[in-house]
């Protein structure tokens, strides 16, 4: 070959790999749009099938948006020390010291209570049965997991729905030397004081809220 030739041919060497370069860059960045495009959004927002049934907290927007952090609404991650929020600050004085000081215990097991939902309004009990009837498909079925304003232990502030796993594997396990009981079969997080559970034990579980002669009234 030539050195004519030669110089003729180099020039269009490095066109060739520079082209090849551009198609790689370009696959590339075609692939990133795409995943990203393919991957589903994501959204600070909750749908009540991200929460505990009946316990739906902050998660559920108010009807005419009257509903509001004074009747019981709580963002997440509230402590059961904030008196900030009256879903905090309006439960039971009996009821919060306990869960205070099984907070304090937990906390040195690396524990940390935080409150989904504590004292609430009638207001906002009756909205959130009014929810849980659309959200179940009838009143039978939703009485299994909220009260009416009448009968609920939220709204006269002797419950209080603690918000993590940890936090109510711990008061399973250590939750009677408070006083601290579950008191439904299918509502893990809902806590209520009794006190001879301190010495005795807390009580059989109800299977859910139907079962309790309370909500019979």
């Amino acid at each position: 070959m030539s050195r004519t030739a030669t110089a003729r041919t180099r020039p269009r060497r490095r066109l060739g790999l520079f082209a090849l370069g551009l198609v790689v860059v370009a696959t590339a960045v075609t692939g990133t749009v795409v995943s990203q495009l393919s991957e589903p959004a994501s959204s600070s927002a909750h749908s009540f099938s991200e929460v505990p049934p009946g316990d739906p907290g902050t998660t559920i927007a108010a009807d005419d948006g009257a509903i509001s952090e004074h009747d019981g609404i709580l963002p997440g991650g509230v402590s059961v020390f904030d008196d900030d929020y009256p879903a905090v600050a309006n439960l039971d004085p009996d009821l919060l010291h306990a869960v205070r000081a099984a907070a304090m215990a937990a906390a040195d097991d690396g524990v940390e209570f935080t409150v989904n939902s504590g004292w609430r309004s009638a207001e906002y009990q009756d909205q959130l049965l009014r929810e849980a009837v659309s959200d179940y498909g009838s009143e039978e079925e939703a009485a299994r997991w909220v009260a009416t304003a009448d009968t609920s232990a939220h709204v006269s502030g002797k419950a209080v729905d603690i918000g993590s796993y940890d936090a109510t594997a711990w008061l399973s396990e250590h939750g009677a030397g408070y006083g601290l009981c579950q008191i439904y079969g299918n509502e893990s997080w809902h806590y209520e004081l009794r006190p001879e559970a301190i010495d005795r034990g807390c009580p059989p579980m109800f299977a859910d809220p139907t079962q309790d002669p309370r909500m019979q009234q």
